[in-house]
């Protein structure tokens, strides 16, 4: 019997990246676009998978933006719900694909679906309790315990906790349409350029920039460690490329928790404990392909 195929589809508000395969060392068809319309965007996914997509695919993934919902029982399950993203609140992702496609579609957000291919290939493989971070166009989070992600009432939302702003340090307000000043307001990719008025990636490395998103992302994962204690924390996204970062990263956590964890991970080897996906850009797509295998084994 001719092995099984699954797709996988990274649904981002900025590009979509659909893959067929079975794994990082068997991606057999791959695509990109920019995220335009619902319509034309996921119409572009079907024909890719009706293009590629042979007998042997037997289930489609997807990690998409958000907010969505999860909850299997809702009416809207599989949709991308109070989005800000122009024209795409209401957008049911699942029941389009599942109409046209005929397949079981497994579905989640980008960042869990990030974190469980990281889980099943990647960084997170000897983990029961990690964290998935994203720091590019926006900041997400997804969470996995017990081996099992985390949904809840709806799913986590890490990118919107508030960190403490220091007026005098940084007077930027924040640019995230429901809270200013949260997170993602202060420390994604498109804050970084608002305040500064150059993008990030053009900013140079001993910019200050760097120690006060640093000093954010500190904040974060501080919190993050005291309330769900993962064994690891991956980051990922954009923001995140620059080679400086880790290190600074690193130190602010330390900084935050002020000693209070005491754990040879977090105190002598925050190198291995604060750590890239090991899948790379890949992670999301590959964890949509983890999220089709998923709704096939039920």
């Amino acid at each position: 019997m001719p092995t099984p195929l699954y797709g996988g589809i990274e649904a981002g508000g900025t590009k979509w990246v659909c893959a067929i395969g079975t794994g990082p060392d068997d991606i057999q068809a791959e695509i990109r676009f920019p995220t335009t319309t619902p319509a034309e965007t996921i119409g572009r996914a079907i024909e890719f998978f009706r293009a590629n997509g042979s007998e042997r695919l037997v289930a489609i993934g997807v990690g998409s933006f958000g907010p969505v919902d999860l909850n299997p029982t809702s009416p809207r399950y599989g949709s991308i719900t109070t989005t800000p993203k122009p024209g795409w609140a209401d957008t049911d992702v699942v029941g389009t694909l599942t109409q046209a496609l005929s397949l079981p579609v497994g579905f989640d957000t980008d960042v869990n679906a990030a974190l469980l291919g990281e889980h099943r290939w990647g960084a997170a493989r000897d983990c029961e309790v990690a964290v998935y971070i994203t720091v590019g166009t926006g900041i997400g989070g997804g969470a996995l315990v017990g081996g099992k992600l985390v949904h809840g009432l709806i799913h986590p939302e890490m990118g919107h906790i508030h960190p403490v702003r220091d007026p005098a340090r940084d007077p930027f307000p924040g640019i995230c349409p429901y809270h200013g000043d949260c997170l993602e307001g202060l420390a994604c990719g498109p804050a970084i350029q608002a305040r500064w008025q150059i993008p990030a990636e053009e900013l140079p490395s001993d910019h200050p920039a760097w120690e006060l998103e640093a000093d954010y992302l500190g904040q974060a994962m501080a919190t993050l460690l005291c309330i769900l204690s993962p064994e690891r924390i991956i980051i990922g996204g954009g923001v995140m490329s620059q080679p400086q970062m880790f290190p600074l990263v690193r130190a602010a956590t330390q900084r935050w928790l002020n000693g209070y964890l005491q754990h040879p991970r977090i105190l002598a080897q925050p190198e291995a404990f604060i750590v890239p996906p090991a899948l790379g850009a890949r992670a999301g797509v590959l964890g949509a392909i983890a999220l089709a295998m998923q709704a096939v084994a039920g």
